[in-house]
């Protein structure tokens, strides 16, 4: 898929087919997320890979928007690692890139995914950390639905020429 193609087809899936997803596909994901631009290129990410039918339907509750991982076959959640990167600014930053690599691909992919935050919602944050057990050295940041899709969404017009200026034209 050519890459204008894959971003402006991309929509957000949250109907998915009882299909899983293979480990192969799920680590391509990953690497094109570790190919993403990082402030300092600190890389400041951590991976953590939900493919557990209980955890997922738990993720589906304790994240007010997330109830469609009771039909996805898969998750990642992307957090921060603050033992490469102490602000949490950048940390949020370099994840949302490295989210948005990982819808592409996805979509390149052929698999449906949806974007699900996390950061900065402390209830949120703390929910995920303490259903995952993560270390406190690492931060959700976001939370990615993954499965074959079970809708097709058509292109919305979303370019608006009144929110592009030049220089100090405003």
């Amino acid at each position: 898929m050519e890459v204008l193609d894959a971003i402006f087809s991309r929509r957000s899936i949250r109907n998915f087919l009882p299909k899983e997803i293979p480990n192969h596909i799920t680590e391509k994901l990953l690497e094109a997320a570790m190919y993403a631009p990082s402030a300092r290129n600190t890389q400041s990410w951590q991976f953590v890979v939900i493919n557990n039918r209980k955890i997922l339907d738990n993720l589906a509750v304790i994240h007010p928007y997330a109830g469609m991982l009771a039909e996805a076959t898969e998750a990642i959640v992307v957090c921060g690692d603050k033992t490469t990167e102490n602000n949490e600014a950048y940390l949020a930053i370099n994840c949302a890139a490295s989210t948005q690599n990982i819808l592409l691909a996805a979509h390149a992919m052929e698999l449906g995914s949806v974007w699900l935050g996390v950061y900065p919602k402390t209830e949120r944050i703390n929910a995920i950390t303490s259903l995952l057990n993560l270390p406190q050295y690492v931060l959700p940041v976001s939370l990615i639905a993954l499965g074959w899709p079970g809708e097709e969404k058509l292109k919305p017009e979303r370019f608006n020429k009144d929110k592009i200026h030049y220089n100090d034209n405003w």
